[in-house]
């Protein structure tokens, strides 16, 4: 028995949603900015009252004034023309009056609401646990910050015209009529047909607005790999790769666009012919109805002009039509983050009193990495033609569930405060990601991380920063000062002055973390700018300059997820050395490999495929786990194995 396409049978259920959908959002939106959006509406009313009244004014002008003008009608005077003038002109300027209200207050409410969303999106991307990102592309993440919040609220700048148009459309319609039933229903005619065109348009846009979004996000995300990427890119020579990865992407959104294009092209012409070739139809049958008495030329005039008028703004209304598709893709996407249940919750638990050294625990800890989470609007961007390209078309219940992967398995240990622990192991053994959950970065899918006793999820927000910092192994250096890199956010106004970190602190810390020496030797010292991501220093001095930064915090738990490797034995020994004879009472976890940080550690814990295999000192390990000494003599046997080598070439030599 055949199976249906799941794409086939999602996708023209969500097309006839669009409308709806995109109306709900729109109605969000004027919800949530009503006072903007009020004067928005109002300022189009106004339009759409003026236009209509100047139709009816035209008209009456033509039958009363200029008509009889024409016809050497004595009883038409100078005043009556002037009165006439000024007539149009007032309705004129009241329009306008009209016009600049709509397009600056639907302007404020479409930037006012792009700006609301973006500040909630950022609190909500930061809000989020680090293991939500690691199974969502920062690229996609960027272009819902960027382009689907533009893509959401675009239609609100065109909305309020849109509902001034229907102000227009009623009033225009009843002077019509008013004017002559006949001539009235034809022009009305012209609204309908309109409404069709429009809906078929929509119907046609839907499929390739969406896939424009989709491909927006993932051209995106090559060129922020591209950027991010670049170091490598340029020592291994990848430079021509990536710029064709990203021609391709950027090609099949450039043909999305084209096709989206043609769409917008074919039915343009349509739409803009309609209230045209209505007005000829007026005037061919009013021509008529001239000639045979039953109407005037200024009824004519009216009807002929109001409809002409209509040609222009009911536009409007198939434009409001055409942006809905891109609301909704962008909705979705922005929905996806804000609504998103992968949250980190708080507690209200206070962390411990004092500055008596962190005693981190963890009982039956488990973790695996979620597994890639699709594009939410994979379901129904494919436009047609496109299912062969892509089959990310297919809803994700229809998608074959991917297990996730372990990274740590009933990890039972507990450290002694006060000491340095180093956590050894071998690739993918899970040190990194013990050392995230040390401080939080990511939650246990089993067991739980206690500090002092107390789960790091009742801790209240702000507590775990307080009381642990951690150096992660790939350093980040913003583009500011030394000051502001290892001050940072310790030095900002808002910050009590108690609490504030003074220069003498940024000091104590660089000196601490052997940093102080090259820092002094700086142009400007502590207001040198480092540059990018600390481009104008060395990776060792960029590691010092995130060792000071945690340590100015003066934490009780310090985590160093392989932090010193590009520091020499030497320095490493001194700063780890320092931590105890500056009295922080600090607890130091260290992710290492090198044997020279091991020996410095009080406890040394061995990890192997996720699981605590051994844990002890240095010499303990080394004498009775085979797995530990194949780890920490690797370094002085591939050592030995090179000499070996060397001193056999030379022989044959």
């Amino acid at each position: 028995m055949n199976q249906p396409d799941p794409r086939r049978t999602a996708r023209p259920r969500v097309q006839r949603g669009t409308f709806l959908r995109g109306m709900r959002v729109l109605a969000r939106g004027a919800r949530e900015e009503p006072r903007l959006f009020a004067w928005a509406v109002l300022g189009s009313a106004v339009y759409g009252a003026g236009t209509a009244g100047s139709g009816w004014l035209v008209g009456r002008v033509t039958q009363d004034v200029v008509v009889p003008a024409l016809s050497g009608d004595a009883a038409v005077t100078a005043a009556d023309v002037w009165l006439a003038g000024a007539a149009l002109l007032a309705v004129g300027v009241v329009t306008v009056a009209g016009v600049l209200l709509r397009r600056i207050a639907a302007g404020a409410t479409m930037y006012a609401l792009q700006a609301r969303y973006r500040r909630a999106l950022a609190r909500r991307y930061l809000d989020l646990p680090l293991a939500w990102h690691h199974s969502h592309p920062a690229g996609r993440l960027l272009a819902t910050a960027a382009s689907d919040v533009e893509a959401t609220w675009q239609a609100m700048a065109i909305l309020p015209f849109a509902m001034g148009v229907v102000v227009l459309i009623v009033i225009a319609g009843v002077a019509m009529v008013a004017a002559d039933p006949v001539l009235g229903g034809i022009g009305l005619l012209v609204v309908p047909a309109l409404v069709v065109v429009n809906a078929l348009y929509s119907r046609r846009m839907s499929p390739r607005v969406r896939r424009v979004q989709r491909l927006r996000g993932e051209v995106s995300t090559v060129a922020h790999e591209s950027f991010e990427g670049a170091l490598v890119v340029k020592t291994l020579g990848l430079a021509g790769g990536e710029v064709t990865r990203f021609a391709r992407e950027a090609d099949r959104l450039r043909d999305a666009n084209v096709a989206a294009g043609r769409t917008r092209g074919a039915f343009d012409p349509v739409i803009e012919a309609l209230p045209q070739l209505g007005t000829l139809l007026v005037l061919a049958v009013g021509a008529a109805r001239t000639a045979s008495g039953d109407v005037g030329v200024g009824d004519v005039v009216q009807v002929a002009y109001m409809l002409s008028l209509l040609a222009f703004p009911v536009r409007a209304i198939g434009w409001t039509l055409a942006e809905l598709p891109r609301t909704v893709a962008g909705d979705a996407r922005l929905q996806a983050v804000l609504t998103e249940d992968a949250t980190t919750p708080w507690g209200s638990r206070a962390a411990g009193p004092g500055r008596a050294p962190a005693r981190p625990q963890g009982r039956g800890v488990g973790y695996h990495h979620p597994a890639p989470v699709p594009d939410p609007t994979d379901e129904d961007d494919a436009a047609p033609g496109a299912a062969a390209e892509t089959t990310a078309a297919v809803p994700p219940a229809a998608q074959p569930a991917r297990a996730p992967r372990p990274v740590l398995r009933d990890v039972d240990l507990e450290v002694t405060a006060g000491t340095t622990t180093a956590v050894v192991g071998g690739t993918g053994s899970g040190k990194s990601t013990l050392a995230g959950l040390l401080v939080r970065l990511v939650d246990p899918t089993t067991g739980t991380v206690l500090l002092d006793g107390v789960d790091v999820r009742e801790l209240a927000e702000g507590e775990l920063a307080g009381v642990a910092a951690l150096v992660p192994q790939s350093t980040f250096v913003f583009d500011d000062t030394v000051r502001g890199n290892v001050a940072l956010g310790l030095d900002a106004d808002e910050v009590p002055a108690e609490r504030r970190t003074s220069d003498d602190d940024v000091w104590a810390a660089l000196r601490l973390a052997q940093a102080d020496g090259f820092v002094a030797a700086l142009p400007d010292g502590l207001d040198t700018r480092v540059g990018e991501r600390g481009a104008s220093l060395s990776g060792g001095q960029r590691q010092r300059l995130a060792l000071a930064r945690a340590l100015v915090r003066r934490p009780r738990l310090l985590v160093l997820d392989d932090a010193t490797s590009a520091l020499d034995p030497a320095v490493e020994r001194a700063v780890l050395d320092g931590l105890g004879a500056q009295g922080l009472g600090t607890t130091v976890v260290v992710v290492a490999s090198r044997p020279a940080t091991i020996s410095l550690a009080d406890e040394v814990v061995h990890l192997e495929h996720g699981r605590v295999v051994d844990r002890g000192t240095a010499a303990e390990l080394a004498e009775r786990d085979e797995g530990y000494r194949e780890l920490v003599t690797a370094y002085a046997r591939a050592a030995r194995e090179r000499a070996a080598a060397a001193t056999e070439q030379g022989a044959r030599a």
